[in-house]
């Protein structure tokens, strides 16, 4: 009786993985098998960082939005000297809010670029698993492939273990389909992962050159600045100009002190009286005093202005607004001829008034305590440049701050 050899059809070991290195060369190319172009990687920031980034833009939008109504608003006004320093000063920080936007968007950028180098890394790894089963799964069934079915019976021990080789051989072979299909997805993954990849570096470079030239828009902005406060400081006619504006403005911050002293809070039971802190007050930043609280001659002009409060060039290394005492923030916004001003309620209608400011950290509604910063100096509506304006009130009244102030 002749013995017919029944061999497993499977197809050469070698043919399969020269066939699977020429998909994956395919693949691992820009258009892949057919050409089309890579869907976006699925590799992005966790939920958590998504909604910070989500949050910060939405603020940072929001002033945007307010700083473009203002300059609207200040662009309908009647030109003057303070007036054209007021839309310089909100230009300026438009366009810091702009670059503010722009870096959040960078930041996002990077974040996404290290999830989705991350997942190429995972990828890779599992490629790497994948192709060492798949292999071992040909070699098998290449092997096993060239023996007949009567050597294969008579190798066998008994019929336990050649039904147990036979089922398993059966089972490599029906799976080696599922097998190849999985390797080449995955590898099509990587693909795509990759051209994402290249796409967010390119993005990011698109980026980190847009945030290049709004910060030389912003160094323009601050040299037109320069020029116009070296002119009011230079040009008599300019200078006493300013004069009779500054003192207008002057006139409109009493008439909001009037607004705000009508609103006067209650104090809450355990609060320390600004009175109480006379000559004790911590100082609102670190610094030299520039202008001097009272009468100030103008050294070139002969011309004489009453101060009501003091400014202060900071320290070195110093940028945060203290808090002088505990309070409630009543006002904090842009005031022509002060910049960004804060206003802080300390009760029994006292008040401390911050101005030049270039940030706001505390809002109106805010309780403060004492030494809390409160704003980042800056230079918006100053003549002198990068210091801070600081007033002491009671009701109306202009209080000198140095008699307030711990002794230096």
């Amino acid at each position: 009786m002749r013995s017919v050899a029944v061999r497993v059809s499977v197809p050469s070991a070698a043919v399969l993985l020269l066939a699977l290195a020429v998909f994956e060369t395919l693949l691992l190319f820009p258009g892949g098998i057919a050409g089309q172009p890579a869907p976006a990687s699925k590799a992005v920031p966790q939920d958590k960082n998504v909604a910070d980034f989500e949050q910060r833009l939405s603020r940072i939008n929001g002033q945007i939005k307010d700083l473009r109504t203002r300059l609207e608003s200040e662009a309908r006004k009647e030109s003057s000297v303070l007036s054209s320093l007021a839309r310089i000063n909100l230009t300026r920080k438009l366009v810091e809010s702009e670059l503010a936007a722009q870096n959040v968007e960078l930041e996002r950028g990077r974040a996404e670029l290290v999830a989705i180098q991350k997942n190429l890394q995972g990828l890779r790894a599992g490629i790497d698993r994948e192709r060492e089963s798949m292999e071992r799964t040909l070699v098998t069934l290449y092997k096993f492939g060239r023996f007949d079915f009567f050597q294969f019976l008579l190798q066998a021990r008994d019929i336990e273990t050649y039904a147990s080789e036979s089922k398993h051989l059966a089972l490599l072979a029906r799976s080696q389909d599922e097998v190849v299909a999985g390797y080449l997805a995955s590898l099509e993954e990587l693909r795509a992962a990759q051209a994402a990849l290249e796409s967010k570096q390119r993005d990011l470079a698109e980026m980190a050159r847009a945030a290049s030239l709004k910060r030389q828009e912003l160094e323009t902005e601050a040299r037109k600045n320069a020029t116009l406060v070296q002119e009011i400081r230079k040009n008599r006619e300019t200078y006493k100009r300013t004069l009779a504006e500054l003192a207008e403005s002057a006139e409109e911050l009493q008439k909001l002190m009037d607004k705000i002293i009508a609103q006067e809070w209650v104090l809450p039971a355990a609060f320390v009286p600004l009175t109480e802190r006379r000559g004790q007050l911590v100082w609102p930043i670190e610094g030299r005093i520039v202008t001097p609280f009272g009468y100030e001659k103008h050294p070139d002009f002969n011309t004489v202005v009453m101060n009501k409060g003091v400014e202060i060039a900071p320290a070195k290394g110093r940028s945060l607004i203290l808090a002088v005492h505990a309070g409630k923030v009543v006002y904090a916004d842009y005031f022509q001829g002060y910049g960004n001003l804060l206003i802080v309620d300390h009760g029994m209608t006292y008040y401390t008034l911050y101005g030049h400011c270039s940030e706001f950290l505390a809002a109106v509604g805010d309780m403060v305590r004492t030494g809390q910063p409160v704003a980042v100096v800056g230079d918006s509506g100053s003549l002198k440049g990068e210091c801070l304006y600081f007033e002491v009130r009671y009701k109306t009244k202009a209080l000198d701050p140095l008699q307030w102030l711990k002794r230096r």
